[in-house]
């Protein structure tokens, strides 16, 4: 079987590289890492660094296997791979968001139906548990029960991590690459606007190419410590930037996972968060920076900048060592890479990676 990964926002840039740093970009490349040679559907056929784009149309369905990230599609593809001679569809389910982005019922529906019918992978434990919540609530009995879920967190590459620039004045990043209503921007502006008048700070915030040109966007550059800015252009420019980077807040009230902020930790800066399940979900137990209040959030971002040492013996005693060795040892992508193989090999066969 060959692999095919279909995620229709998908960008290959002219390199032949996938493009962006959104979540579901960074999954498509660590799945073609995972398994060299993968197909990635899309409208037209061209080559790519160690993969290939063709659309559906041109794959023989016989001897093809996806993985499919955009998961309300499932049937419908099922169906389209049925009808080109395939007699047993060999589909997988990805699911990297949180299921309740999506309130509509067809949405809801048709995507609970999708994951009871066709064995599906979460990038987290959290993400699991919605499954099984939906599925039960908007299948019948006889499709949940025979569900096939598995999950693991998406972690990161601990090899990514660079050494630490602590930067002169301290620097706060927006942890996020949307200024969407679920991410309350309007909160984050808020803290830091606070903490600006206490203490010098910057802000860097990177963001989606949609939202630069935002009305949004634009009230946060009005101000001159506030830099505003594309996304990285590669993943080593990014790292770099976390690199120097004093601390983050956390304002979503929702998260599937939350991969920016385990990287963020990872490289050494100081989160703080709210006091949500999702967060929570991240950290060690006694991990001393959750707010339940904006005048909480003040504190505590005010107290990571004006002493980062002193937040960060605080981090690493909650981690019973080094904040940055348990988040590595919690969120490596080692862990994921196994489980993700395993549950391809399982539930769509042997993979051709050659």
């Amino acid at each position: 079987m060959k692999l095919a990964i279909k995620w229709d926002q998908a960008q290959v840039d002219e390199a032949g590289n996938v493009a962006g740093h959104s979540a579901g970009d960074t999954l498509v490349r660590r799945i073609m890492r995972l398994f060299p040679n993968s197909i990635l559907i899309g409208a037209q056929m061209r080559p790519g660094q160690g993969f290939k784009v063709a659309p559906l149309e041109m794959l023989d369905p016989r001897e093809t296997a996806v993985i499919n990230m955009d998961v309300v599609d499932s049937p419908r593809l099922w169906q389209k791979m049925y009808n080109e001679g395939a007699a047993n569809p060999k589909i997988m389910n990805f699911m990297w968001f949180p299921p309740s982005d999506v309130q509509e019922v067809p949405g809801v529906s048709s995507m609970a139906l999708s994951c009871a019918l066709f064995p599906t992978f979460a990038n987290s434990e959290r993400t699991a548990q919605e499954i099984r919540e939906i599925t039960q609530k908007w299948t019948v009995r006889q499709l949940h029960e025979q569900m096939r879920l598995g999950w693991v967190n998406l972690g990161f590459r601990l090899a990514h991590v660079q050494p630490r620039q602590e930067p002169e004045i301290p620097v706060v990043l927006y942890p996020s690459i949307y200024l969407s209503a679920r991410k309350r921007p309007e909160i984050f502006l808020d803290v830091v606007e606070y903490v600006h008048k206490q203490t010098p700070i910057k802000v860097e915030m990177r963001l989606h190419e949609t939202h630069l040109v935002s009305e949004a966007a634009m009230k946060f550059s009005q101000r001159d410590w506030i830099w505003v800015g594309p996304l990285t252009a590669t993943r080593q420019s990014y790292w770099q930037g976390l690199s120097h980077t004093t601390a983050f807040l956390a304002t979503t009230d929702q998260e599937s996972y939350g991969i920016t902020y385990v990287e963020a930790l990872g490289a050494g800066a100081i989160g703080v968060f709210p006091d949500l399940d999702w967060a929570r979900a991240l950290v060690p137990p006694d991990y001393p920076f959750f707010y339940r209040t904006v005048e909480e959030a003040r504190n505590m971002l005010w107290q990571a900048v004006v002493n980062p040492a002193e937040a960060r013996r605080k981090l690493d005693a909650c981690a019973g060592g080094n904040i940055q060795e348990w988040i590595g040892a919690h969120h490596s992508d080692d862990a994921f890479d196994e489980a993700l193989v395993k549950a391809v090999m399982e539930w769509l066969g042997v993979i051709e990676t050659s």
